[in-house]
Parts: C-alpha cells; sequence; structure tokens
C-alpha cells in the first residue's frame, strides 16, 4: 500500500539513541505519533536530519518500521512515510529503495551521490536517478541539498527532465532557490510535487506554486509550521507573513546548530532527544541554554496553538 502524497508540511524527523548510542526505539514512535497529532501530513525517516550515515542498513529498517507502527497505532493509517534512500552508489540507492517498501515506507527520497562527481558525467548522474526508480518498488522524489551533497546542485532543467519517470514523483529543494521551484512548479506535469527543503520559505514556497515543506524546525514546532500553510490557503496572507516571520527566526536554529541544536532544544522543551551518534555530541550546558533561548519565541508560539 502506497499512500498518497498530498501537499502539506512534512517532518524530517531527527533519529533517537540512549546515552551508549543504541537506538532509542520508543521515543522514535513516541516522536512520530507526537508530530501527527500535531497536524503533520507526513514524516521523513533517514533524511539528512535522521543521521541515516550514522545507522546501518537493519538500524535504518528499524526507525522506519517502528515510525509507520508508531503512526498506524495512533489511528494514521493513511499518512505517508517518506524514507532516505541516497547512497554513493546507484546498486546501493536502489536497495535501500527495497529496503524501505519493505520497512512500511511508502516514498523514497534520493540525493544526488556526490563522492566520485568529478567523474560523474551530468547524464550519468541523471541515469543514477533513473535507473534507481526503474528498480524501486516505491515512487522517488529527488532531493537537491547542495550541502550534504558535494555542492551538486541539480538545474531546473534536470529535475524537469527527471520528473517525466513514471516513478519519479516530485522533489525537495534545500538549495533554496525559488526562481527553480517557479521553473519547476510551472512546467512539470501537475502530479509532480515540488517541496521546500525549509520553512523559513514556506510562503515563498507556495506563491511560486510548490506544494508545501519538508521541514527539520517541525520537530519542534509543527503547529507553528503548518498554521502558515493554512492561513496562506484561507486568503490570511498578513497573518501568514506574521507566523512565517516568527517561524524563520526559529529555523535559523536548524540552519545554524543542524539536527544536533534540534535535538537540545527537543531534550528541553521535551524532555527527550539529546544524544546523538560520535562524532556528533550533546552541546555544553552553556550551549543548550544559548539554544533554548534563541528558540523560546517560536515554542511560546507553538504552546499558543496547542490550546
Amino acid at each position: 500500500m502506497t499512500r498518497q502524497l498530498i501537499p502539506g508540511v512534512y517532518v524530517p524527523t531527527v533519529a533517537f539513541f540512549k546515552e551508549n548510542e543504541d537506538l532509542d526505539l520508543p521515543t522514535v514512535e513516541a516522536h512520530a505519533a507526537y508530530l501527527a497529532q500535531a497536524g503533520v501530513t507526513g514524516i521523513v525517516t533517514q533524511g539528512s536530519n535522521g543521521e541515516a550515515v550514522h545507522l546501518d542498513r537493519e538500524e535504518r529498517k528499524l526507525v522506519t518500521a517502528h515510525t509507520r507502527k508508531a503512526l498506524d497505532a495512533a489511528g494514521f493509517t493513511s499518512m505517508p512515510v517518506i524514507v532516505g534512500c541516497g547512497s554513493s552508489s546507484t546498486r546501493e540507492t536502489i536497495r535501500f529503495c527495497q529496503d524501505a517498501a519493505e520497512a512500511g515506507g511508502d516514498y523514497s527520497i534520493i540525493l544526488p551521490p556526490c563522492y566520485y562527481k568529478g567523474q560523474v558525467s551530468n547524464e550519468a548522474l541523471l541515469d543514477h536517478f533513473r535507473i534507481a526508480a526503474d528498480a524501486s518498488p516505491i515512487p522517488v522524489l529527488i532531493y537537491n541539498f547542495p550541502g550534504a551533497s558535494g555542492g551538486i546542485d541539480l538545474t531546473s532543467d534536470d529535475i524537469l527532465a527527471l520528473s517525466q519517470h513514471p516513478n519519479i514523483v516530485g522533489t525537495k529543494l534545500t538549495c533554496g532557490n525559488t526562481g527553480k521551484l517557479a521553473r519547476i512548479t510551472s512546467q512539470a506535469k501537475p502530479s509532480f510535487l515540488t517541496f521546500g527543503g525549509s520553512s523559513d520559505f514556506t510562503l515563498q514556497t507556495l506563491i511560486a506554486g510548490g506544494a508545501g515543506v519538508i521541514a527539520g524546525i517541525a520537530n519542534l514546532i509543527p503547529r507553528s509550521c503548518v498554521k502558515v500553510m493554512e492561513l496562506y490557503n484561507s486568503g490570511k496572507v498578513e497573518e501568514a507573513q506574521k507566523l512565517q516571520a516568527i517561524v524563520a527566526r526559529a529555523d535559523w536554529l536548524a540552519i545554524k546548530g543542524g539536527f544536533v541544536g534540534v535535538k537540545s532544544a527537543l531534550q528541553t522543551y521535551r524532555g527527550y532527544g539529546k544524544y546523538s551518534r560520535r562524532p556528533c555530541v550533546a552541546p555544553s550546558d552553556q550551549e543548550a541554554e544559548a539554544i533554548k533561548e534563541s528558540i523560546r519565541e517560536g515554542m511560546e508560539t507553538e504552546r499558543s496553538l496547542e490550546n
């Protein structure tokens, strides 16, 4: 069963560990259920926030399987799960797509392979996505994030060419290039969904015809991220702009501090999530206090939406 990919706010969840760096699967489940109950549209496992590069193959499957289990148990049986399946080889990318499907994932999202980028032509790079999509048992999204793929930045021409593949159904643009986004949304088939890769340009994404965002800060302020879209879609643009500004200021934490900063804030405000796998470590007490203050406005706004 592949659940429908629809416009909205998707959350690339952080991975949770115990102090000894073993997976903390009960917290994986609890956090997924919390996000679903907050009104998000879907969950992404093994995204850039999810420490996929710190997980072995079986651990990746476990995180996805327990996320799906938690959503179903909480009554969100139709909520899609997107799974990060990027790898340096096409062969392993296909294997990750197969694993994702077996673990209950509905879609895969694939970063460009970058380790040998100087030895891979642009056409071979596009073929990587086509071959993976041919073999993947679940539909594929393209993940354009130059910061996580050695500077590789797919153009609108590249993505539009890939959008013609019947098993490639969308893209996430963490490059932040809203001109590229507008070109894709205006020329791709209507069923091809284009997502902004951060909540600090949700409105820009929507105005340009995008389908929503896949936003790391939504781990902390899911209701606020969803509310920006709701306000815009209901024509309350001025209110949406005001909330977008608060979300953008909060998102600066995720941009500057990455998933380590997000996890620190989760620990402070929700009581879980502190630990990562080395070489990434939790902030010092002083750093954690600074993170707490940097996200205070966003968390106060989030709490006001909980009532």
